[in-house]
């Protein structure tokens, strides 16, 4: 995997941290220090959940490994499918949570880490242990950064449009789940 696949997994998956945080910031107007918070604990779960993820596909690797291209391919599928099906059909379950506490935080830092377990999986059964830990370390570290963005955008009210940026982190995963199953079956 390229440093280049490898940033684009990590832009893709933190496209909702950036949503959660830039939308947490638009309502409460949070100081810097909650700023700082939010991005290290929507960073720690981006790159605690393929972690997760990845043992549990190293685990069954043994068992898959004729078909672990595929099962990474349907599982960038999914995860990109529904980015852009959520970028056409939004919940409109909006509550209204106090998203300056540190519990708030760290349930929205989960829900925006979901799809980074089902990644995981897919790097677990294709890829060595240093390049799984690698492209962990810097989905963590783009979370951190991407989420400061969103802190400073809904700082001064500018809002990001989640639903062009959905479908674009859906096709960006499509079409990397889609490149691993070129590369292991035609290459």
């Amino acid at each position: 995997m390229t440093l280049i696949e490898i940033f684009l997994i990590a832009l893709a998956l933190c496209v909702d941290s950036l949503v959660v945080s830039t939308a947490s910031s638009l309502k409460s107007k949070m100081p810097l220090r909650r700023g700082l918070t939010m991005a290290y604990v929507f960073g720690f779960f981006q790159a605690l959940f393929p972690f997760l993820g990845a043992l549990l596909g190293a685990a069954f690797k043994a068992y898959v490994e004729a078909v672990d291209h595929w099962i990474a391919f349907f599982l960038l599928l999914f995860v990109g499918g529904r980015m852009i099906w959520e970028a056409f059909h939004p919940n409109a379950d909006d509550k209204q949570l106090d998203v300056t506490r540190f519990g708030v935080m760290c349930l929205l830092g989960i829900a925006t880490s979901i799809d980074a377990f089902v990644v995981g999986i897919g790097f677990g059964l294709n890829y060595t242990i240093s390049q799984t830990l690698l492209t962990i370390f810097v989905i963590g570290i783009v979370t951190f950064m991407v989420s400061m963005v969103g802190w400073f955008l809904g700082n001064r009210d500018i809002p990001v449009p989640e639903k062009t940026a959905n479908v674009l982190a859906g096709i960006a995963l499509i079409g990397l789940g889609t490149y691993t199953l070129i590369e292991h079956t035609l290459l």
